[in-house]
């Protein structure tokens, strides 16, 4: 997972940290996308991707990915976890929040995508 940031258009946040193994400072690195429902764009899960990066633009603390419940805002592992508390009043509307959870769970370099991208339709 080389550079995974290089694409993040917008960083943050940049503290600078010191890795405890390679005494190498480096800048905490931050990218917050949204994953959204091409057929219906009102259906939106965020996630959030966090890295340690050099000045050299090298990855030197592996990635640390996110999603935000819909609701709360609270971290959640999975996009699951976001639906986890409430539900929608139809069936209809249920049903399209677990088809934009499903494509989610279903992409492959999930974590690339998280730190790289700002918005994804599935």
């Amino acid at each position: 997972m080389k550079n995974i940031g290089a694409g993040v258009s917008e960083v943050l946040t940049q503290d600078k940290k010191q890795t405890e193994d390679a005494e190498e400072e480096y800048h905490q690195m931050e990218n917050e996308m949204i994953f959204f429902l091409e057929e219906d764009p009102t259906y939106q899960i965020s996630a959030v991707g966090e890295w340690g990066e050099n000045s050299r633009g090298d990855v030197v603390v592996g990635a640390d990915t996110y999603f935000r419940h819909v609701m709360t805002g609270q971290r959640c592992e999975s996009a699951w976890g976001c639906l986890i508390g409430w539900s929608e009043p139809d069936e209809k509307s249920a049903e399209k929040w677990e088809t934009l959870c499903q494509r989610i769970e279903e992409l492959e370099n999930l974590e690339e995508i998280i730190c790289d991208e700002k918005r994804v339709g599935l």
